[in-house]
């Protein structure tokens, strides 16, 4: 695995575990399972560790689906520009990199 890959990937997992180092957004659909179910949710996209090559190709831990409480729901990282205005030239780089994890139930995709 190239360095830069592995530079993604962890970055990639200080924002999916801890929330660090970027931003992460809902969309209504998640927003209306309440307060609690949304935390519960963030504890489980922590601890998400079912990346295969099927759902993880690049080897950069930046998507995953899962089942919770009879919901689909995805995650997604994406990087963008810090003035976010375009995707980032160089994702491994965070000084240049906007990381944003947005959680969705899969039928809101």
């Amino acid at each position: 695995m190239s360095q830069n890959r592995e530079r993604i990937r962890a970055l990639n997992d200080e924002l999916r575990q801890h929330l660090l180092a970027g931003s992460a957004v809902i969309t209504p659909g998640i927003a209306a399972l309440g307060p609690q179910a949304v935390n519960r949710l963030v504890q489980t996209i922590a601890v998400f560790d079912d990346f295969s090559t099927a759902n993880d190709p690049y080897g950069e831990h930046d998507f995953g689906v899962f089942d919770f409480d009879g919901n689909r729901v995805m995650f997604k990282i994406d990087y963008y520009s810090k003035d976010l205005k375009s995707h980032s030239t160089n994702p491994a780089d965070p000084s240049v990199t906007e990381r944003i994890i947005t959680l969705m139930l899969a039928g809101e995709y």
